[in-house]
């Protein structure tokens, strides 16, 4: 065994490790006191309904973070990435073939063996506390699309990938980088468009007293609005929420059905003008074009690194190849992947203020608040996380943080 297996290793356990004492110093503060301005989201059963919500939660994600690391630990001690190559090989030696075979057997046989976890979290955890509203047939279904989708779209882009890297050797990360920026354009303007409808019923927002207030909101605020949707989110969960999506004549503001049932008409303008305030504030096109630089440095280093036996040999394979060298600079560069995340957390949610802020000017600041208050009681939120929780994991301010910003001058 190679040192960049032991550097896998200790990668992997590092990172359950910061994980668990992030959940950890998270859990402690449950019972912390709630803050004054905040005193009005839960009255005191659904506080404690809050917390036990919050508890379940901490509890179930050690143990299924547990069994995810056992289980990789146990695949790369034991040569399960071995057996799954050496099972790919005895069916094609294509390597294109070969790849798409070994990366269908791993993603496919851990999603079968984490199943029980998103079954027992949708329909025992969500279900005790009033959230779920997926049928057991809806879940399957979901499972059964979500492979074909992985199968048509991954498997397309691996294709691709790998057929660039053996046309065009070391410089295939420029073709890659060119194919993954297209793709992720394309997704951006049409992924509500062509993939949601997979999965739920879009249907444009009924003429009425909110759509005019959003069409008057929109007209004064200079925002050409065509597309507002209502998307069946109640076919799976009672919780709310809304979303902006596309640019140009292909965006579109998508509004949960929830979200029309649990707030008042002027908080649902307040939410819309947050959303508006994203897309004016250009926040929508820095995401995307830092996304697609990101992707250009990763498989720029991945170029560097993806003849080197050694990447591939790392996860315990006895024939160097890209697919399994693929892996192993997967999981060494999951450190620099952690670093961009929080860098990329921290802009969100500097940006979440800025939206805010947009949407106190344009239209109102108390709307906005109550409505983050309801969706926040709706949710069963956790109201006093820790900071280094914050720091790592949250892509929108906390609730607390967000309302003392709309309150100020």
């Amino acid at each position: 065994m190679n040192t960049l297996f032991y550097i896998i290793i200790i990668i992997l356990i590092a990172q359950f490790v910061l994980e668990t004492v992030l959940d950890y110093l998270n859990a402690k503060r449950y019972e912390h006191n709630v803050p004054e301005e905040l005193v009005d989201v839960f009255d005191a059963d659904e506080y404690l309904k809050s917390q036990a919500y919050q508890k379940t939660n901490y509890r179930f994600g050690l143990i299924s973070s547990t069994f995810s690391l056992l289980l990789t630990l146990c695949f790369l001690l034991f040569g399960g990435f071995e057996w799954t190559d050496q099972l790919a090989r005895s069916i094609s030696d294509n390597p294109i073939v070969t790849a798409l075979l070994f990366f269908g057997i791993i993603m496919i046989g851990s999603d079968i063996l984490t199943m029980p976890f998103s079954y027992y979290s949708t329909f025992v955890i969500e279900e005790r506390f009033g959230f779920n509203k997926t049928s057991k047939g809806t879940f399957f279904v979901d499972k059964l699309k979500g492979w074909a989708m992985m199968a048509v779209i991954g498997g397309g882009l691996l294709t691709l990938i790998i057929w660039f890297f053996g046309w065009a050797g070391s410089t295939f990360w420029i073709y890659a980088w060119a194919l993954v920026t297209i793709f992720t354009i394309f997704m951006n303007l049409f992924y509500s468009k062509l993939i949601v409808p997979l999965f739920n019923t879009l249907t444009p927002l009924e003429d009425g007293g909110l759509k005019t207030k959003i069409e008057n909101y929109a007209k004064n605020v200079g925002f050409e609005l065509k597309n507002i949707f209502v998307i069946d989110g109640s076919k799976r969960s009672t919780k709310a929420n809304a979303y902006f999506s596309g640019f140009g004549k292909e965006k579109r503001i998508t509004l949960y059905d929830t979200l029309i049932n649990d707030l008042e008409e002027e908080e649902i303008v307040a939410v819309l003008a947050h959303e508006v305030g994203h897309y004016k504030r250009k926040h929508t096109i820095f995401n995307l074009v830092a996304s697609i630089l990101l992707t250009g440095i990763t498989l720029y280093i991945l170029s560097l690194f993806i003849n080197s036996p050694q990447v591939s040999l790392a996860i315990g394979v006895s024939q160097p190849s890209f697919h399994a060298a693929l892996i192993g600079f997967g999981i060494l560069y999951s450190p620099i992947s952690e670093i961009t995340g929080l860098i990329m957390n921290h802009l969100s949610r500097k940006f979440e203020y800025q939206a805010d802020d947009y949407a106190k000017n344009t239209y109102a600041a108390i709307p906005l608040i109550t409505s983050l208050k309801k969706l926040s009681k709706n949710n069963l939120s956790n109201l006093t996380p820790h900071p280094a929780y914050v720091f790592m994991h949250y892509s929108h301010p906390p609730l607390i943080a967000r309302i003392r910003n709309l309150k100020s001058a």
